[in-house]
């Protein structure tokens, strides 16, 4: 791996949500993200894994630049992104692209599929038409397992992983250096999951792509991702590399998480120990003082409640969040 593409430090988005009642003049707030840092090192994977609402799609299309940062620091390449805007945005957006969840809704039902893929480079004045990048689209598609008539048809006439591989074609259109990818396989077949998993992961070696891996899918995180950082209610709770973070985790929410992927192998799967989860998630708009996983931790402890704990160095590869271990 080479030196981080990405840094983002402290990183938080806030998203006001109304005012109190009419005898308050303050507006609440929804804390979507809290205090996150990390890095993506050049070529790397880094997997985001965290059950929905735990700020994971948020922090992606921040580092995209698509959602405006409350507080923090974004870099890429070493250079200050956090406000950026105008030609110098549009610029930087032929290095970083996005690989959408759903590839049903990503798609204009109205153009075809040589005029999505091709759109980026209209947009960003590479060609002129459609037509002139007719050679580029059919080489796109090929390369993303697509035959060259694809080209001339519509999304409705293709299956959702099908889909999904024009989606990554389109992305692929302006040779981005940094792909962030949505849980792109949480909508497709489990069959089929594999077969795009896989060809994210042949793309990455041919042309030394950098990847946030955004999903819920712990199976799937571990097959694709260098790294992995586990989040939980806007923060990093746990961050090391694949192998560690499966064998040895520290933070008791990954522990549940691992927990609840199910082994193919009956007699394991009924020894193990599985962790479930009680208590409430906590409140966005109102996060509590101390660590926002002590209401539902089978280990809390009095100063959990009160105190919330940094992500600590652990190891040379591994930081946790957690007061008790």
């Amino acid at each position: 791996m080479g030196e981080p593409l990405v840094q983002v430090e402290n990183l938080k988005i806030h998203f006001p949500v109304g005012r109190a009642p009419w005898w308050g003049d303050h507006r609440k707030v929804v804390h979507a993200v809290d205090d996150v840092s990390f890095d993506i090192r050049s070529g790397e994977t880094l997997g985001l894994v965290g059950e929905s609402g735990s700020g994971k799609t948020t922090t992606g299309r921040a580092i995209l630049r698509r959602i405006p940062p409350t507080a923090g620091t974004i870099r890429f390449r070493g250079r200050d992104i956090t406000g950026t805007k105008g030609e110098a945005l549009r610029h930087l957006r032929k290095h970083m692209q996005l690989v959408f969840q759903d590839p049903y809704a990503s798609l204009n039902p109205r153009m075809t599929v040589a005029e999505l893929v091709a759109e980026p480079l209209v947009v960003h004045g590479i060609v002129n038409r459609v037509a002139d990048a007719r050679d580029r689209v059919v080489g796109l598609l090929e390369r993303c397992g697509l035959p060259e008539e694809a080209a001339d048809r519509y999304p409705h006439a293709f299956s959702g992983g099908q889909r999904q591989r024009v989606g990554i074609a389109r992305a692929l259109a302006l040779e981005p250096e940094f792909i962030v990818a949505d849980e792109p396989v949480s909508a497709l077949d489990v069959s089929i999951r594999a077969q795009v998993v896989n060809l994210l992961q042949d793309l990455q070696d041919e042309r030394g792509l950098t990847y946030l891996f955004i999903a819920h899918d712990l199976s799937v995180v571990r097959h694709i991702s260098h790294r992995i950082a586990i989040m939980y209610a806007g923060q990093v709770v746990e961050l090391a590399d694949r192998d560690t973070i499966y064998h040895h985790p520290v933070h008791p929410y990954t522990e549940a998480l691992l927990s609840s992927v199910p082994i193919p192998d009956p007699p394991v799967q009924r020894s193990r120990r599985r962790i479930v989860l009680e208590g409430e998630i906590p409140d966005p708009v109102k996060p509590p003082p101390g660590c926002r996983f002590a209401s539902r931790c089978p280990l809390v402890e009095e100063r959990c409640l009160e105190e919330a704990p940094p992500l600590t160095v652990r190891s040379e590869t591994h930081r946790a969040a957690c007061w008790v271990r």
